[in-house]
């Protein structure tokens, strides 16, 4: 059973940084993408950014410039870098993990608080 673990979350002003980790029990690389999900109180979970097995990455179109995603090959993890960020970004971050089969594994999540 695949396992990711993330980490990262926390509680920020507006305006700062943040950066999640999220480390794979697996190779990412038998992955067909991983990625970072979101979800606030009272909204579906959309996708905020993904990457995929090539290295070729994707955003959400509202957060292009302000998130980056990357990878780690030898330590299997993959990281979302959060600048200047907004009360509206705070949610529930969770990291995906596509097969190459199209089974979706899931973390546990990562609440992310901007504050005002």
């Amino acid at each position: 059973q695949v396992q990711l673990v993330e980490s990262g979350g926390g509680l920020v002003q507006a305006g700062g940084s943040l950066r999640l980790s999220c480390a794979a029990s697996d190779s990412i690389f038998s992955f067909n993408r991983m990625g970072w999900y979101r979800q606030a109180p009272g909204k579906q979970r959309e996708l905020v950014a993904d990457i995929n097995s090539r290295g070729r990455t994707s955003y959400a179109d509202s957060l292009k410039g302000r998130f980056t995603i990357s990878r780690d090959n030898a330590k299997d993890t993959v990281y979302l870098q959060m600048n200047t960020l907004k009360p509206e970004d705070s949610a529930v971050y969770y990291c995906m993990a596509e097969s190459v089969w199209g089974r979706m594994y899931w973390g546990q999540g990562t609440q992310v608080t901007v504050s005002s």
